[in-house]
């Protein structure tokens, strides 16, 4: 797997402005897919990233990019979790939540909506999605919308800078463990 494809799909994940980024890629031998995903995670893990395989099959893999420490906030959320518990997610325990995402898609034919919560979109959005079943939306940008449109275009806008600059740093050479941004440090209230 290839680190300009992590640049491409994965940039305001890598920059800290996003929660998680999630892309298909193809793969022609998995002992290598992992090497590169081991390679990429002692990179950046010290940022406050991990690169996971959700689903490895028909020589594609499908490839998360997070951040754990926002993905537990983010989770917390009242309607993230509801909408986990209502899709009976046996724990709120973010990397819980991850195993059971992976085996969802691992087990069901239908491909789990609630991703969006894991991707860091606004959870009345990932609501919004589930409960009119992806119609009637407001705007569709990175994510379709169901709640605040103004804060949703400002959202799309940043991602869409945020990755044109990334790739055009990665283009000039900076390597991506100098791209990727450490986790702020949150003292416990």
């Amino acid at each position: 797997m290839s680190e300009e494809l992590l640049i491409q799909h994965c940039a305001p994940t890598l920059a800290g402005i996003k929660t998680g980024s999630l892309f298909s890629c193809p793969i022609t031998d998995e002992r290598e897919l992992r090497e590169s995903l081991g390679r990429l995670n002692r990179l950046l893990v010290k940022k406050g990233l991990r690169v996971l395989p959700l689903r490895v099959e028909n020589g594609r893999a499908l490839i998360y990019v997070y951040r754990p420490q926002r993905l537990k906030r983010d989770l917390s959320h009242q309607t993230a979790a509801r909408l986990l518990n209502e899709r009976n997610y046996t724990t709120l325990s973010s990397d819980r939540c991850v195993l059971e995402l992976i085996n969802r898609l691992k087990d069901h034919e239908e491909f789990p909506h609630e991703i969006g919560l894991f991707l860091g979109y606004p959870p009345e959005d990932v609501d919004g999605f589930i409960t009119h079943r992806a119609a009637n939306s407001k705007l569709a940008g990175t994510w379709k919308v169901y709640g605040n449109v103004d804060e949703a275009q400002k959202t799309f806008a940043r991602y869409k800078k945020c990755t044109d600059v990334y790739r055009a740093h990665f283009a000039d050479g900076t390597p991506i463990e100098r791209l990727a941004v450490a986790e702020a440090c949150h003292p416990t209230r």
